[in-house]
């Protein structure tokens, strides 16, 4: 194993999506002066590249971009990346608050190509492990396997974890060549020769796009949309409700007792939880109904049913399909089952290894996260280990989410610049 650990950084960012793209951002424009290197297991900058459905657009408004709500002045804002395009004017005309997904993903690369130099891609991180200075943790050691195969380890002051989410599958069902996820959709697609049926399981945002997107794509087609709830439930983006999603929001969350925290998770699941753009709902609604009025129906919407059975074979699936009401059962034969059902945050102590044991727990065994988003550490462990994304139970319903991004991207840099940078042993055993 090669060593850069005669060089301590001041911050290792373990993944680079929008998180710690924003945290990089907020660094520079703090003029932080931290020596920061991000490491990113994906081999060029990508977000949900997968799901990057043409005419999908984003739920959220290109004015919560990497930077704005922190410094609406900022040079790596959407609006300044549509100036650098040439189609500022354009967006304009547009009348819209909401970019297509494809644009603000080319927007995301745009930002993440002025940090070429602080990010290495193709890093898959192996092991982390703790650096004494005499009884105190002063820094961590991080383990990490190149594009070339080799091991690397990297010292650090501070560990910024951002790696994001990963796709969730029903109990039971594994991926394969004919079950996917629709994180994996536009890479897959291609595979279909023709299909004459697809199954689509999920009711929420993904379930409701894949399922247009592919009674779009394929005209002979019929699309199987199946979903336990009796029909798509709108997703409540109204003014009062997204307040939820305000900087202000996470400071009352954080100081509220569990059972208050609890309640509002449950009141405003709807904002982002099982839910679908009400535009969307209506034009699906739409298309079934003048399928009906034809006599050919090629979307079928499998209502208040559950997906009870699932054989993979060669060429396709064989789905059982139950009608909760009735019990009643139906079988289909299709080319491929794609799961629209979500996703969840990367436990992060997954990543620490050694360092796992120097976190402390709160009653119910969960790491205790500090209002900067700093794991809470006995007071001998002088190194900062922060979390971005995994915070939903402490810091409130935006912590998975772009809306807060920026500003979360400006507190952790406030907290990094406070904290004291101690002298980190070499792996010689020098002081640096």
């Amino acid at each position: 194993m090669s060593s850069t650990a005669e060089h301590v950084h001041d911050l290792v960012g373990i993944g680079f999506g929008p998180s710690n793209l924003s945290l990089a951002i907020a660094l520079r424009e703090q003029d932080a002066e931290l020596d920061a290197v991000f490491l990113e297991k994906q081999p060029a900058f990508g977000w949900h590249r997968g799901a990057l459905i043409e005419g999908t657009t984003m739920q959220v408004s290109f004015l919560k971009d990497l930077a704005t709500m922190r410094n609406p002045s900022s040079e790596y804002s959407f609006l300044n990346y549509l100036q650098d395009r040439g189609r500022l004017a354009d967006f304009i005309n547009h009348k819209t608050m909401f970019p297509s997904r494809v644009e603000f993903h080319d927007y995301l690369e745009w930002a993440a190509a002025r940090f070429a130099g602080q990010v290495e891609y193709g890093a898959e991180v192996v092991a982390v492990r703790p650096v004494f200075a005499g009884d105190q943790v002063v820094a961590c050691e991080v383990v990490v396997r190149d594009a070339t195969g080799d091991l690397v380890a990297r010292r650090a002051r501070n560990l910024v974890i951002a790696t994001g989410l990963e796709p969730v599958l029903p109990a039971s069902m594994t991926l394969g060549e004919r079950v996917w996820h629709s994180s994996e959709l536009m890479r897959r697609i291609p595979e279909l020769n023709a299909p004459k049926r697809l199954i689509v399981l999920g009711a929420g945002q993904s379930g409701a796009e894949v399922t247009d997107h592919l009674h779009q794509t394929f005209a002979d087609a019929e699309i199987c949309a199946v979903f336990a709830k009796y029909g798509y439930t709108p997703a409540d983006d109204s003014s009062f409700a997204n307040r939820i999603f305000d900087p202000v929001a996470v400071d009352h969350f954080f100081a509220a007792p569990g059972d208050v925290k609890r309640m509002l998770l449950d009141y405003h699941g709807s904002t982002n939880y099982s839910v679908v753009d009400l535009d969307l709902i209506d034009e699906l609604y739409r298309r079934a109904y003048q399928e009906r009025v034809r006599g050919a129906e090629r979307l079928r919407i499998l209502n208040a049913s559950r997906l009870v059975e699932l054989t993979e074979r060669p060429d396709g699936v064989r789905a059982v399909v139950e009608f909760l009401p009735t019990g009643e059962r139906t079988v289909l034969e299709a080319d491929a089952i794609i799961c629209a059902t979500g996703y969840r945050s990367r436990d992060p102590l997954t990543l620490l290894g050694e360092l796992t044991e120097y976190c402390v727990r709160g009653p119910g065994g969960a790491p205790v996260i500090d209002r900067d988003y700093r794991l809470a550490t006995p007071a001998h462990v002088r190194c900062g280990i922060y979390v971005q994304g995994a915070t939903e139970q402490t810091h409130g319903l935006s912590s998975t989410l772009l809306s807060n991004t920026a500003v979360r991207a400006g507190e952790i840099t406030r907290s990094l610049t406070g904290s004291a940078l101690l002298p980190v042993p070499s792996l010689d055993g020098s002081l640096r």
